[in-house]
């Protein structure tokens, strides 16, 4: 465990994030490889069946994940407040309401499936076998909720270790099992999604068994599940429910790119899925950062600490604009050997696209690494609103942008979009900080 509310504050995000960012590299790097493994051995065709539905499942996964980790800053608050016992029924209620949202949602999905890739514009040529993928990508939700759920509270009471150590041993077993599913058994496409299901059963298997035998804190009784506060599971939903839509709403403006850009033919989808798994790999710091100050001001708030919330922002901005120098960088000058690392391809048209991608959009991350921060530190300190409308805007943005400028500028039009509407969502975020009570109540 990690008390977030005392010591020298960049040593303990360090700390906190430093675990989470090896994380979120074993994930890319398994997503990269997998993107590799798909191009490699089933051709470009396949890998556009994936990235045709990446959106799609971006959409889920990460309403998911923002759900947990809007349950965990609740957790953080009553850890950072010490007050156990509402640790222990928040951490109970937050399994009880993850399976039955997850539940929902998977049936929800797997009923509306086809009409929903038709919506999107799935090309014809590639339409059974992004179905097939995505349809078991969905029928293994609840497992990912539920290790999503588990990760999430062991991050609240400070431990950002345990995942990592148990995602190591996922990402083993995927890359294992997409080669054997892939390639030896020759599953296609559908292997690839079997290993990714089966390799997050069984890091949820272990992260779970361990965090009950691990923390006693976070070992339930029966009392612990019974007599539900309404109080705490509104409590509960209105921040889950905050970060998890702010996140859907972020991924469904991404799901009306996709379904213009699925109308540009098989070499753009893929030079955009193709940018698209590197630009997760460039904003890592983002999320990363944004996560722990999703903890680090849920556990100060709970403790009073509100002037170590603003230094802790504060840090947070400096470190990520640092990471965005770099990826600048890296960008021009090796963008186009990472493309052809990522999927395999010598083809120009899916080489220059992703490249122009990359070159114009890495140029404005800066203004991405504060919106990231601030959304998470705003749902820390009780703010679940404006990360909401800042959402909001990202996705009204980006379906103007699809509907107006794609059809005009072709794949110019997907690469102007996102950095405009950076700077549209970035305005109520900047206000609303400035002026929240708590922070100005105790001064700078």
């Amino acid at each position: 465990m990690k008390d977030l509310t005392k010591g020298n504050i960049s040593k303990l995000i360090f700390s906190f994030a430093i675990p989470l960012f090896i994380g979120h590299i074993l994930q890319l790097t398994y997503s990269l490889i997998d993107t590799r493994i798909v191009g490699s051995a089933l051709g470009e065709s396949a890998l556009a069946a994936v990235g045709a539905t990446s959106s799609l499942s971006s959409l889920l996964i990460g309403f998911l994940q923002g759900l947990t980790n809007g349950f965990a800053v609740i957790v953080s608050q009553y850890f950072g407040a010490k007050d156990i016992k509402g640790l222990k029924h928040a951490a109970a209620s937050s399994l009880v309401l993850g399976i039955g949202i997850s539940i929902t949602l998977t049936v929800f999905m797997l009923l509306f499936l086809n009409p929903l890739l038709r919506i999107l514009h799935t090309p014809q040529d590639v339409f059974k076998p992004a179905y097939d993928y995505i349809f078991i990508i969905f029928l293994g939700l609840t497992i990912s909720m539920l290790y999503n759920v588990c990760s999430a509270l062991l991050r609240a009471i400070g431990d950002t270790v345990t995942p990592l150590i148990f995602l190591a041993v996922s990402v083993v077993l995927n890359i294992f099992w997409d080669i054997l599913c892939v390639y030896s058994l020759g599953m296609g496409v559908r292997g690839a999604a079997v290993a990714t299901v089966f390799s997050q059963f069984i890091a949820l298997l272990s992260c779970y068994f361990y965090m009950i035998k691990r923390y006693e804190i976070l070992h339930f009784h029966k009392e612990d599940f019974s007599g539900f506060q309404g109080n705490l599971i509104r409590t509960l939903l209105s921040c889950g429910l905050s970060m998890g839509f702010m996140s859907s709403l972020v991924n469904l403006g991404t799901v009306a790119l996709q379904t213009s850009i699925n109308t540009l033919g098989t070499d753009i989808i893929v030079a955009h899925t193709a940018a698209r798994k590197l630009s997760e790999l460039f904003m890592l710091a983002f999320s990363v950062f944004g996560t722990t100050m999703a903890t680090f001001c849920g556990q100060n708030l709970g403790a009073g600490e509100i002037k170590r919330i603003k230094s802790g922002i504060k840090k947070a901005i400096l470190y990520t604009w640092i990471w965005c120098a770099g990826v600048v960088l890296v960008t021009y000058l090796a963008a186009p050997k990472l493309i052809y690392l990522i999927t395999g391809s010598t083809n120009p048209v899916v080489i220059s696209n992703a490249t122009a991608y990359l070159k114009f959009d890495t140029l404005f991350y800066f203004v991405t690494a504060v919106i990231c921060v601030l959304r998470n530190a705003m749902q820390g300190i009780g703010d679940h609103i404006t990360p909401l409308i800042s959402s909001g805007l990202e996705l009204i943005g980006k379906t103007v942008f699809a509907f107006l400028l794609v059809p005009s500028l072709k794949y110019t039009g997907v690469i102007l979009s996102e950095p405009a509407v950076w700077f549209i969502m970035v305005i109520p975020l900047l206000i609303q900080i400035l002026r929240t009570p708590i922070l100005k109540e105790n001064g700078q």
